[in-house]
């Protein structure tokens, strides 16, 4: 698994620690610093295993609010810059 950590933008978490296996393009642990911790923990159970282009085509774009953006967007753009890395 290769580390990566993500400064979100415009939501309330502060930072995502994402695991990534390079070799099969799938999310190990996800976890999110701030935020609600619930909602987020559970986003991160869910992703656990998954391909990454399946989680950035399901997450990406998501709003909270009038942000903008979301934990879950936000998670999604943060892969986005991984998958182009690998």
């Amino acid at each position: 698994m290769k580390q990566y950590q993500y400064t979100p933008c415009g939501t309330c978490s502060r930072l995502i620690d994402i695991e990534v296996n390079p070799e099969t393009r799938t999310l190990g642990r996800v976890s999110f610093t701030g935020g609600c911790s619930g909602n987020l923990k559970g986003i991160a159970a869910l992703v656990k295993g998954k391909d990454l282009s399946a989680v950035i085509a399901t997450l990406r774009g998501i709003e909270c609010g009038n942000k903008g953006t979301s934990c879950p967007d936000q998670l999604a753009r943060a892969l986005e810059s991984i998958s182009e890395e690998l």
